[in-house]
């Protein structure tokens, strides 16, 4: 049964994690309402992401370059690639997300959820959230 995340205007649906796929990959989609995003750019270096519109357009901010990701495009991430992405439309947009391998899992979204739907997130929280599962944490330019 999927797995579904709900957070901060985003809803995260897990298909396939690193637990059932032997750590090869993480599946999921991401439904951004409008104006809903990752608030704090940032990279990896244990995998590699690739995104792929589902409806609507979400901009993803990948090497300090925009790149506008609607329906049939996608966009591929490599690991330590500093990114970001933010729903900038008056519509809900979804996107499907492939991580390669499958290291981060549910669990690193389930915490966010649960930080940040306690009322207890705050900058320093998310980034030290983030660093135990492996996201570096980059200050916006």
């Amino acid at each position: 049964m999927p797995t579904t995340i709900r957070f901060a205007g985003l809803e995260l649906r897990f298909l396939q994690d690193r637990h059932g796929t032997e750590d090869s990959l993480d599946l999921f989609t991401t439904t951004a309402k409008a104006g809903a995003g990752m608030p704090i750019p940032h990279y990896h270096d244990r995998w590699d992401e690739t995104v792929y519109g589902l409806s609507g357009v979400t901009t993803w901010t990948v090497d300090g370059r925009d790149n506008d990701i609607g329906v049939g495009a996608s966009l591929f991430i490599l690991r330590g690639i500093v990114h970001g992405f933010a729903n900038r439309t008056k519509d809900a947009a979804t996107f499907l997300s492939i991580l390669t391998p499958g290291v981060l899992g549910p669990e690193y979204f389930q915490e966010t959820a649960d930080l940040v739907n306690s009322g207890r997130s705050s900058p320093e929280a998310m980034r030290a959230l983030m660093m135990r599962y492996g996201l570096v944490p980059v200050p916006a330019d």
